[in-house]
């Protein structure tokens, strides 16, 4: 009979094939239970109580005398795993390979790319080196999650720090990122979600408004002030015109979040979950919620997805629009509408067990997209009532209260102009533009400069023609081709009452396909341009926004081909799409600044229309190409950089590290990414769903788009680089290294 074993309290065995089975789990799954050991190795029992192996986690002196190893090198069938103390391993990492001491092992840093950790087998004595800047940077992080989970020493699989950086990213994105990112305005979610970086009013102490006709929801947050008073809360409800610009700038100096979208559970109200962009935009917005949703989608949070929409139903009925962002100060403003393609993806992912109130919710969106429609878009100041165009034309008085500090500085003293007491025509003109700028989601780019407020932008008039289509669409097939407006919120004067059909929507969509061709489309240029409603001309600026005619279908087959075989090679470029051509842009100096949505910067909105747009005209080689570049640029700045997820990059160099006014976001953090940022975040999930496996392996591998595809673009153009001449750098180090220096 063999003897009795006697083990330390708390300590978990596994079996090998079960640990290894966890190898590609989330950090809460992994480290989130007790601590847990393979039979297979000798167990020390002092080993859990303090006793650390005299082989410490380090990179020796004698490193030189070490043989590289090889591929014919003796290799273990079994998985490997390391022994690992956490606090001193992070000690010595960040000791050893953070030489530039940002908390992130980049290839940028000069430490020596190799570090001995004891494998578990042997009880940590002997040791097998990690080596290079991807499976340090993944050690740093995953010793960080073990340090959230409040682990002392774990057993790592090896696994974990060589995993394919595609299946890597896309799990974090899936299993930790969206639940980052994830909000809720209720009295458990008030003190995370009313944090605003932007307030620069001094106060901190959370403060929210509750929409007019919501007394049951204001008394709420009145109970929660009440049951909270260490938040001092300040509840604050709007009048029934919420959005009249004297009192939004009333507001600027008590800025507060606004009160969402909430649900009865078990007698009280709770808030319902939404997503946030990130960094410092902790709030839920417009059209970066599109392109949120469409990754939820790819990542099966229909209902996540879902309870977005009805924020913004509940923004419509309460705040006449789709906000800019939820924060007093946006009350004024939109962005670019999305809501009925966002509702329609969404319905058509519905659990189909109860269809009734699957119709009853698409009804309820598409009634509010009518409202906005009506009330917003195709209303003045926005319409031009001589072309029928719409326009980015918000109310508003003063400088915005979000924008940076000194943003303004350059053109006037700011505390004069917004108490009133400079008054200047040109500077009340030179403000409507900036506020059209900011409703219109390019904020900022020369493409606008000092006329945003006049242009009827191909994009606005694509997305209408895309809700004109999409409502006669969703009349027609899922309502029978007749839908009454009753709703329990007023929409008089507009639509007329009674009856609607589809008919009436897709005469609408054929209409403004006609100006579109009239005003936007340039035959001689095989390109849509913006149109100047004052000056009554098409402004030359070449953006990139001019293919989501492509993803609206109000582009005709012999439109989309002059697109895709004359126009698409002025945007293409190493890493994607960038926002706009480099002539277009003009010369940058000192006086005249980059503009973050100018050449040489690509954003996820513009690479997710083109790929669907392209794909949607049956161009999908050239779908996959532009994914395929997006994809490895963001891959190769996630393995070069610690895991990083950016806002934005500059696609000419392939670097997140961007020279423009707002610097980049999501790239603060200290050992391991936290949230990435919201669409970079969707543009991943989504840019995969493009790619074929044979595609996927190669970005896994860093292969360079020059390599995979042949040539630099795909169509036999050459990419040349500024200091290069006719080189193509594709080295993410000197990449880096050069975009340091910039």
């Amino acid at each position: 009979m063999a003897p009795a074993l006697n083990h330390p309290s708390g300590v978990t065995f596994v079996d090998d094939h079960e640990h290894g089975l966890v190898g590609h789990v989330d950090a809460a799954t992994y480290y989130g239970g007790g601590e847990s050991f393979t039979r297979s190795r000798t167990y020390s029992q002092s080993h859990l109580h303090g006793y650390n192996p005299r082989k410490a986690p380090a990179f020796e002196e004698d490193w030189h005398l070490r043989k590289r190893r090889m591929s014919h090198d003796e290799k273990s069938s079994a998985p490997r795993r390391f022994l690992i103390d956490v606090e001193e391993t992070i000690r010595v990492v960040l000791e050893q390979e953070d030489t530039d001491g940002d908390f992130q092992i980049s290839v940028t840093d000069a430490g020596p790319k190799m570090m001995a950790l004891g494998t578990a087998t042997s009880n940590g004595f002997k040791t097998f080196d990690i080596r290079g800047t991807y499976m340090l940077s993944n050690l740093l992080q995953e010793l960080a999650l073990a340090r959230d989970h409040n682990r002392k020493r774990i057993v790592l699989d090896e696994s974990r720090l060589t995993e394919n950086p595609v299946d890597r990213l896309s799990r974090m994105i899936k299993n930790s990122f969206w639940h980052s990112l994830t909000r809720r305005i209720d009295g458990d979610g008030l003190e995370i979600i009313c944090a605003d970086p932007k307030n620069r009013t001094g106060r901190v102490n959370p403060r929210i408004y509750v929409p007019h006709g919501e007394p049951a929801m204001a008394e709420y947050y009145r109970q929660v002030a009440r049951d909270k008073p260490h938040l001092n809360l300040d509840v604050q409800v709007l009048p029934e015109k919420a959005d009249d610009p004297k009192f939004v700038k009333s507001l600027n100096s008590k800025p507060g979040i606004l009160a969402l979208a909430m649900k009865e559970v078990d007698g009280t109200l709770k808030g319902i979950p939404f997503i946030v962009p990130g960094a410092r935009f902790n709030e839920l917005y417009n059209w970066d919620s599109y392109f949120i949703t469409l990754g939820l989608l790819v990542d099966g949070q229909v209902s996540m997805a879902q309870g977005m929409v009805d924020h913004f139903i509940f923004e419509i009925k309460h705040y006449g629009k789709i906000l800019n962002g939820s924060r007093s100060y946006y009350l004024c403003r939109t962005q670019p509408p999305f809501l009925t393609d966002m509702a329609l993806q969404i319905y058509n992912q519905l659990d189909r067990s109860d269809l009734a109130a699957n119709r009853a919710w698409l009804k309820r969106a598409i009634q509010a997209a009518i409202k906005e429609y009506h009330t917003i878009w195709v209303a003045e100041p926005r319409m031009d009532p001589k072309t029928g165009l719409s326009r980015y034309r918000p109310d508003g008085l003063g400088i915005p209260p979000e924008t940076e500090a000194t943003h303004f500085t350059h053109i006037l003293e700011p505390e004069k102009y917004n108490e009133g007491l400079l008054k200047e025509p040109e500077l009340d003109e030179y403000f409507l533009h900036d506020r059209a700028v900011r409703e219109s989601g390019h904020d900022t780019t020369y493409r606008f400069e000092k006329r945003c407020a006049n242009l009827g932008t191909i994009d606005l008039q694509a997305l209408l023609y895309k809700y004109e289509v999409d409502i006669g669409t969703a009349i027609r097939e899922v309502f029978d081709d007749e839908l009454e407006m009753e709703e329990d919120f007023p929409l008089a004067p507009f639509p007329p009452s009674g009856r609607i059909t589809s008919e009436q929507w897709f005469a609408r969509a054929e209409w403004r396909k006609g100006i579109i061709d009239k005003y936007l489309w340039n035959p001689s240029k095989h390109l849509y341009f913006d149109y100047d409603t004052e000056k009554e001309t098409q402004i030359l600026y070449e953006s990139v926004t001019a293919f989501w005619a492509l993803w609206a279908g109000c582009a005709s087959e012999e439109q989309a081909w002059q697109l895709v075989t004359k126009s698409l090679k002025k945007f293409e470029v190493l890493g994607g799409v960038v926002s706009g051509t480099e002539e277009s842009r003009g010369k940058i100096s000192l006086d005249r600044p980059n503009r973050q949505w100018d050449y040489p910067y690509a954003w996820p909105p513009h690479q997710i229309m083109a790929w669907v747009g392209l794909e949607r005209y049956g161009y999908l080689d050239e779908a996959q190409r532009l994914a395929y570049r997006f994809l490895y640029m963001m891959t190769t700045a996630f393995v070069d950089f610690n895991g990083v997820v950016p806002e934005k990059f500059d696609a000419v160099r392939l670097s997140h590290l961007v020279d423009a006014e707002y610097g980049n976001q999501g790239i603060d953090f200290k050992m391991v990414p936290r949230e990435g940022f919201g669409w970079m975040n969707s543009a991943y999930q989504v840019g995969l769903s493009f790619l074929t496996t044979h595609m996927r392996r190669a970005v896994s591998t860093c292969t360079s788009p020059e390599v995979f595809f042949g040539s630099a673009t795909g169509t036999g153009q050459s990419v040349v680089l500024p200091g290069h001449g006719n080189l193509l750098p594709t080295d993410p180090l000197g990449l880096a290294m050069e975009s340091l220096g910039l």
